[in-house]
């Protein structure tokens, strides 16, 4: 059986307790639970503050660690499934449950009850936060601060239209392995606006065309997903598309047609699918 690397957590002989009897390695060792304590964190394709960002934890998500090496944890994130390293300092050991999530666009943590207090962030939308108590207008993070109350949805509750969530990201830069609301990549924006929708959403656009049914071009419209080899878009309506991409280094919204054009003289060719999730 073909295991897909990304998301199986193996490498050099060691394997997750969980790959038991599923794969051969020289040691299976039981995960530890910790959370993302900073507003987000890189997770990285090796020990190496310069290797390739593969994915980002935001602000409260869980982390899987399996191995320690040196500053740095290998491990796998618990809401994509992505494998691979985060700087320890990242992360935390996991405390109350989230009662809440981001819902803005992005917010800030202040120290104390007040606007006027230090400032920590922004933490972006998608993070997950545990409310201690509430103050006026704030809310007390645990391990942040004071966020603005209005800034966060209670777990359970979620937006009904992806293609909105995707357009607020409009204007923000691209970055490889980003799903932050500082900088983000295609699939990022894509996996990011189901999530507030309650969607479960792999985190690459190979694994992303899998969601959904397919659907033919003329039936391409709001919230559906068009697909080039190594890309993904949404449709907004109205033959646009919003999408995070490195020819307009950041997140964007354009005729379908143009892409359609643009991205094939690049020699990428035309669109592999359409689906609607």
């Amino acid at each position: 059986m073909k295991h897909d690397p990304r998301i199986t957590p193996w490498r050099d002989g060691v394997a997750a307790r969980s790959l038991e009897g599923v794969m051969q390695a020289e040691v299976y060792l039981d995960p530890r639970a910790m959370s993302c304590g900073v507003a987000a964190a890189a997770i990285r394709s090796a020990p190496d503050g310069g290797a390739e960002q593969m994915d980002q934890l935001l602000f409260g998500e869980r982390f899987a660690v399996i191995e320690e090496e040196g500053a740095w944890l290998w491990g796998q994130a618990t809401r994509d499934g992505y494998v691979g390293f985060v700087e320890a300092a990242a992360l935390k050991p996991v405390g109350a449950l989230p009662t809440h999530r981001v819902s803005a666009l992005r917010t800030y943590a202040f120290a104390e009850a007040s606007i006027k207090s230090r400032a920590s962030g922004p933490y972006s939308l998608g993070s997950l936060v545990a409310v201690e108590a509430t103050e006026g207008k704030l809310a007390r993070v645990e391990g942040a601060g004071w966020m603005t109350a209005a800034h966060l949805m209670p777990v359970g509750a979620f937006e009904d239209d992806w293609a909105a969530v995707a357009l607020r990201f409009v204007g923000a830069p691209y970055l490889w392995g980003g799903r932050e609301s500082l900088g983000l990549d295609c699939s990022g924006l894509v996996q990011q606006a189901l999530f507030a929708c309650g969607r479960a959403c792999p985190r690459d656009t190979d694994q992303q065309q899998a969601l959904g049914a397919p659907i033919a071009a003329d039936q391409f419209g709001r919230g559906d997903l068009v697909f080039w080899k190594g890309h993904v878009a949404m449709g907004v309506g109205d033959g646009t598309i919003v999408h995070a991409n490195g020819h307009h280094m950041a997140t964007v919204v354009e005729p379908l047609s143009e892409a359609v054009a643009r991205i094939d003289a690049a020699g990428s060719g035309q669109p592999t699918a359409y689906r609607r999730p």
